[in-house]
Formats: C-alpha cells, sequence, structure tokens
C-alpha cells in the first residue's frame, strides 16, 4: 500500500482535501440555524451559543496537541483518529435528545480540529518538494471555503431535511474519507520522537480556555464581570508559565526555539489580525443581510439567501487559493501575504460605503474572497517552508490556532459594537455594522504592515535540523 500510495500523490491530495473540507464545513454549518436547534430541544439562546463555544474550545485544543503527537508516532495514525472523532460526534450530535448531549458531541467534533495541520505534514512528507507550494495552498483553500461554505448549505439542508442532517451528511462522508485514508494514505517517514509533555499539554489547554471562554461569552457575562477579568488574569498567568515550562523541557509540545523564528512568528502575528477580519465576516455579514428591510438598510433575507450573496466570496477565494502555489515563482508568498491583506481592508472600507443593494453586497463579497483566498494560502505555506518536517504538525497547528484566537478576538469586538447601538426593538442600527467593519478593516490594515516583516525564503529545511541552527528559508521559485 505505502508503496502505491506513493507513486500517486493526486490520490493522497483527494483523500486530505475531503478530510479536510469534512471538518472546516462543521465551522459555519450550526452558526445559521442555532435558532432553529435552540426552538427544537427546548433551551435558551445563551445555552444553545454553547453549541459553538463547545466546539471552538475543543478544536483549539486538539489542533496543536494532536498535530504535536501526529508528528511524534505518525500522521496518518493520528488522521484516522481525527476522522473517528468527527463522524462520531456527528453520530452523537444528530441523535441528541437535548442540548447537552449536543454540546458534548460538538466537542468530540472538535478533535477533528488537528485534520489540518496533519494534512500539511502528509503533504510535506509525501510530494516532490516541486509540488508541496501548490498542494498546501489548495488545502488552506479547501480549508477557508468550506469555513464558509457552511453558511451557504446550511438553509436547503434544514429546509429539505432538518437540522439534524446537519451531522447526518458529514457523518456519512467522514466515515467514507476514513475508509480511505486507511487504504491510501501512507504513514509518515518523518517523525520528531520523544514522548508527550503532558504538563506543557495541561498548560496549554489551560490558557486556551481561559482565553478564549471569555472572549466568546463576554456578550453574555459582561465584559466587566468578576469571570471575565479573572480568566483573562489566569490566562495570562498560565501563558506565561506554560511558555516557561516549554522552554525548560527537553521535549516540549510547541518548541519555543521554533515559534521565535521571524518567519514563524511574523506569520503568526498577521495569522492573528487575520483572523479577526475572516471569522467576524463569515459570522455578521449573513446577520447583516438577514435584517429587517423596515430597519432601513437590510433586507430581510432568509438563511439561503444571505448564504447565497455570500457565494461570490467562495468562487474567488477558491480560485485565487488554488492559485497560490503556482504563481508563487512570480509572486512570493510574502507578496501574496501583503497583497491579500490589503484587498481584505479594501473590501472592508467597501462594505462601509456601499450595502444599500444585495448585488452591492455580493460584489464586495467577492473581492473580499479575493483577498482571503491568497492570504490563507500563504499563511499556510510560509509556515510549513519556516519550520524541519518532524515539526510540520506541531507549527501549522499552532498557527491554525493563532488564527482562531485571532477570530474570536475580531468576532467579539464586532458583537460588542453591533450589540452596543440597536434600536427601541432591540435590532442593531446601521452604525453598529458599519462601525464594526472599520475595525475589522484596520486589523486588515495591520496585518498587510506586519506582512512587510515576514522574511523572504533562502533555502529548504531539512528533515533533521536542529531548531537551534535554523536559518531563514527560501523563497519558493
Amino acid at each position: 500500500m505505502s508503496s502505491r500510495t506513493r507513486t500517486a500523490p493526486a490520490l493522497t491530495f483527494g483523500v486530505l482535501a475531503a478530510a479536510a473540507a469534512s471538518f472546516s464545513l462543521l465551522q459555519s454549518l450550526i452558526n445559521p440555524v442555532l435558532p432553529t436547534i435552540q426552538r427544537d430541544l427546548g433551551t435558551t439562546q445563551s445555552t444553545v451559543t454553547w453549541v459553538l463555544t463547545a466546539w471552538l474550545l475543543s478544536a483549539a485544543i486538539a489542533t496543536p496537541l494532536l498535530g504535536r503527537i501526529g508528528d511524534m508516532v505518525g500522521k496518518r495514525r493520528t488522521l484516522l483518529i481525527a476522522l473517528a472523532a468527527i463522524a462520531l460526534g456527528n453520530l452523537v450530535a444528530a441523535m441528541a435528545p437535548t442540548i447537552g448531549v449536543l454540546i458534548v458531541a460538538r466537542i468530540i467534533q472538535g478533535l477533528g480540529g488537528a485534520i489540518f495541520p496533519l494534512a500539511f505534514g502528509i503533504i510535506r512528507d509525501e510530494f516532490p518538494a516541486r509540488r508541496v507550494p501548490s498542494a498546501v495552498g489548495a488545502i488552506s483553500a479547501i480549508i477557508a471555503v468550506g469555513g464558509g461554505l457552511g453558511v451557504v448549505l446550511a438553509g436547503p439542508i434544514v429546509g429539505a431535511l432538518g437540522w439534524r442532517w446537519l451531522f447526518w451528511i458529514p457523518m456519512i462522508v467522514t466515515a467514507l474519507v476514513g475508509i480511505l485514508a486507511l487504504v491510501f494514505v501512507p504513514e509518515s517517514p518523518a517523525r520528531a520522537g520523544g514522548r508527550i509533555n503532558w504538563f506543557g499539554a495541561v498548560l496549554l489547554a489551560g490558557w486556551l480556555v481561559a482565553l478564549l471562554l471569555p472572549l466568546s461569552e463576554a456578550h453574555v457575562w459582561g465584559w466587566g464581570s468578576p469571570i471575565v477579568i479573572g480568566l483573562f488574569a489566569l490566562a495570562v498567568i498560565l501563558i506565561a508559565l506554560w511558555v516557561f515550562v516549554e522552554y525548560r523541557s527537553s521535549n516540549p509540545v510547541i518548541d519555543m526555539r521554533m515559534m521565535r523564528l521571524p518567519g514563524v512568528w511574523t506569520v503568526n502575528l498577521v495569522a492573528l489580525l487575520f483572523g479577526a477580519g475572516m471569522f467576524s465576516t463569515y459570522a455578521f455579514l449573513p446577520q447583516f443581510t438577514q435584517t429587517p428591510a423596515s430597519t432601513g438598510y437590510g433586507f430581510g433575507a432568509s438563511v439561503t439567501g444571505s448564504g447565497l450573496l455570500m457565494l461570490p466570496m467562495l468562487v474567488t477565494m477558491a480560485i485565487t487559493g488554488f492559485l497560490s502555489g503556482p504563481i508563487a515563482p512570480f509572486l512570493s508568498f510574502k507578496a501574496q501575504l501583503a497583497l491579500g491583506s490589503a484587498v481584505v481592508a479594501i473590501s472592508g472600507v467597501l462594505f462601509v460605503l456601499f450595502h444599500a443593494a444585495p448585488w452591492e453586497i455580493a460584489v464586495t463579497s467577492g473581492l473580499f474572497g479575493l483577498g482571503l483566498g491568497i492570504a490563507y494560502s500563504a499563511m499556510s505555506s510560509l509556515i510549513v517552508q519556516a519550520v524541519p518536517a518532524n515539526q510540520t504538525g506541531a507549527a501549522s497547528g499552532m498557527s491554525v490556532n493563532v488564527r482562531t484566537i485571532g477570530g474570536a478576538i475580531g468576532t467579539a469586538v464586532m458583537s460588542t459594537i453591533v450589540t452596543s447601538k440597536v434600536d427601541a426593538t432591540g435590532l442593531p442600527l446601521e452604525s453598529g455594522y458599519t462601525d464594526g467593519f472599520i475595525v475589522l478593516a484596520s486589523f486588515a490594515i495591520a496585518a498587510a504592515v506586519v506582512s512587510v516583516l515576514v522574511p523572504s525564503v533562502r533555502r529548504a529545511r531539512t528533515v533533521h535540523e536542529p531548531v537551534a541552527e535554523m536559518r531563514v528559508p527560501a523563497e519558493v521559485g
């Protein structure tokens, strides 16, 4: 099996692409139908939001940790575990009789977040070096498109089959992908070895929960509430302790020497800023279009209609994401990152200025997708190139997490701005959305500025090169 698979990287890519898509859809597939789930399971609005929060926390913890385990014990083996978790979580969610069971199911699903770094690592192990940038860019595009495609698909699926099919369909697909991965994906030739530093892993999980939980729930608990302030303080303490422990560990979960490489920390800073604009647009643009027309600015669109207005974004995102690798010899990943961030910033400004008609939203979302696709793919490629092969899973997983943290920050900021400006009926004012989009455009402008600091790549990294001896890698092409 191994030799056969290694002679057919396209087949391996197809399986990895399907795996990435099966998880990325779960990022946004549930968001538009939370009110439906709330009514059907007889719960409250504050409780049903834990369907999102539980998934976020689980994925944030699992992504870097299982990425590191994949580097150590084998990426294929860990990929199969992640796929099994997604399938099991979807099965439990599809049959969930109560909101509590559904929340547990979402925690199980979140373990599948490790698919992203594992996919990048397997590509680097199995593909010829000249094809790695294109393959990484394509997987990144699939991840980004999948995250937005859920908004488009949710309405039609719920309308035709009911909300439980939002889990039945991914479960069936993931089970089939798991079988294909078992047959066609080879095991990793590059392994980091060693054992898991469980104390470091617990600290990593602790500060992620302490940081992401208040960011997700502050709009309910209140930004000045003791629990929010206390959790943020705890996050600061745990982060400091985690960095100290990881620096002193001979076998860290996340190598701090790797994280401080110029080619890693600069891209991660861009990812933090970029994530703030990306995820907030996914969350709030549909809400904007669904606002009743009686407010003077909304379109009163249905869940399906608001999803269709985001379709141009997904199309352009896919195009530029898949082109990122092939055009790298002519337009470096660093330049792609700066260009994409600038286009996203321009799109944020256009959302503010032109939103009087659905076609204006559709055109601007298409422009947003152009910038998002190329920058998202470039970020992943830059991280993969900056570290040795046996650190790809951990580095990619942490980069995904940084983007997720940025998304949580951006969503929290946007939510605070929008909900602070409401009319007598409780609906958001137009100025709430426009002010929010200005802030998100500012995040993208900052990302474009920081991308200038990303070092150019000069040479390829060898598998066994010690992190302490790393130099800045060379640009593709």
